[in-house]
């Protein structure tokens, strides 16, 4: 049984990973400001863990909950294109001064790894497919970057302080729990709920860009391996499914799984978005043993019935 610090573990993926941690025995630290993360989300396991109300950026709290901690799962971030475009500052000091300061404790406290969730918007809007690890970092939008200079932070950690570092890029990741309310909503939480109400769902663009979907239990899996895993350190790998699917395609789906089939509506492209995005995850098979477990219709028909089932 080790004992593991999430940052940003009130989070939607946080709290997926909280709660596998405590299923599996584990003793857990959760550190989150509750900007972006919701305590509900650890209701299930709120008296099995240790709570602590926090920023990644106050270096004598993340001394406080890192004392004894053997690996750190970094999730704390600004997650958001939008909200980088709009306030490039605040996405920069939270994600980039925060891991920093992150890193910097872990040596400092002796922690052995520290599990990064990097993101595959580092490939930017090139149009090879799929996404390889050795493609050149690409970012096109002030988030893009904060997470991308984060992978570079981790390496240099490895390299000169001998901490174990793993970047996991993820592919966007959808399930249970991801707040279709946000100002900057994920677009399955939104085209579900919006569906729910009768409301055709509005898609930004032409409904044709493509994405990785990545059902969220399969990034909790990835986590888990990497945290364990020989020889990683320093690496960037990607976290997908390897397949794509248009957002057209993800909107007809979810009404007929809702049996509401309707058009979608249709407005502007937003600025620093990506086109396509598909994950090449041999690199992950091999450097950790990750293979999808769930794939794309099973992980849509699980957010479905948990997003319907909250509202009956």
């Amino acid at each position: 049984m080790g004992t593991y610090l999430i940052t940003g573990g009130a989070g939607f993926i946080g709290s997926h990973l909280a709660n596998r941690l405590v299923k599996d025995g584990h003793r857990i630290k959760v550190l989150d400001n509750l900007l972006t993360g919701k305590i509900e989300n650890l209701l299930e396991i709120r008296s099995d863990i240790e709570f602590v109300e926090g920023s990644i950026t106050d270096l004598d709290v993340l001394n406080q909950v890192m004392d004894g901690v053997e690996v750190v799962f970094h999730q704390g971030a600004i997650p958001s294109v939008p909200k980088s475009i709009r306030n490039p500052l605040k996405s920069n000091f939270n994600n980039v001064n925060g891991t920093l300061q992150v890193l910097h404790t872990a040596v400092a406290q002796g922690v052995r790894r520290v599990v990064y969730a990097a993101s595959s918007s580092v490939y930017g809007d090139s149009e090879i497919l799929p996404k390889t690890e050795t493609m050149e970092a690409n970012p096109i939008s002030p988030y893009a970057i904060s997470k991308y200079a984060g992978e570079l932070y981790c390496k240099v950690f490895s390299r000169i302080y001998g901490l174990e570092t793993v970047s996991l890029r993820y592919f966007n990741v959808f399930g249970p729990r991801q707040d279709p309310n946000a100002e900057y909503a994920a677009v399955i939480p939104k085209f579900i709920t919006s569906i729910m109400r009768d409301i055709p769902p509005t898609i930004h663009g032409d409904g044709l860009k493509s994405r990785d979907f990545t059902y969220v239990d399969n990034v909790v899996s990835a986590n888990l391996l990497a945290a364990n895993a020989p020889r990683v350190q320093g690496e960037s790998i990607n976290i997908g499914c390897g397949k794509r699917i248009t957002l057209n395609e993800v909107a007809e789906k979810i009404g007929t799984m809702l049996n509401k089939p309707m058009l979608p509506v249709y407005d502007a492209e937003p600025r620093g978005d990506v086109k396509h995005s598909l994950a090449d995850i041999r690199c992950a098979e091999q450097l950790i043993g990750y293979k999808p477990h769930i794939d794309f219709e099973e992980g849509l028909k699980r957010t479905v019935q948990w997003f319907t089932g909250r509202n009956e």
